[in-house]
């Protein structure tokens, strides 16, 4: 099998995962400032190809929304696959350094909090999923 063709299929089954869990995908810059800077909470999940990303990120990131707060709305973004969107979605991340995989929360299109790379590699998918439900406690309300 070819190199590009192994790496497009785990492309696809990492963005398959996440739009499966109830992420909508932001493909371009356009996309990105229309949902993020929308009014509410927005969740986003900047995803890449990384173990971390695979092994706990996508993981917490899809048993996260069996909790009892969640955002309004749930996007997710690629690193280095569908670069102007992330790099447009990190241009709402003020304050925090390029990180993916990471999580971003943003209430009314400005950054409420975020979980970086440092917080998810090496950690349990629980400890991620705690550092996520906290920030869902302070910015969220709890599902009807």
């Amino acid at each position: 099998m070819d190199f590009n063709m192994f790496m497009n299929d785990i492309v696809e089954q990492a963005r398959t995962e996440i739009e499966a869990a109830g992420y909508k995908q932001l493909t371009s810059s356009e996309e990105v400032k229309d949902a993020l800077g929308q009014e509410g909470t927005s969740f986003v999940m900047i995803n890449s190809v990384c173990g971390c990303a695979g092994g706990i990120a996508r993981p917490a990131a899809e048993h996260v929304l069996n909790y009892d707060k969640l955002p309004d709305h749930l996007y997710t973004v690629f690193a280095g696959q569908d670069k102007d969107a992330t790099e447009q979605a990190r241009e709402f991340f003020e304050g925090y350094p390029p990180s993916s995989p990471s999580f971003a929360l943003l209430k009314d299109g400005k950054i409420a909090g975020m979980v970086e790379r440092h917080q998810i590699e090496g950690h349990e998918i629980t400890r991620v999923m705690e550092q996520i439900q906290q920030l869902f406690d302070e910015y969220c309300k709890p599902i009807a």
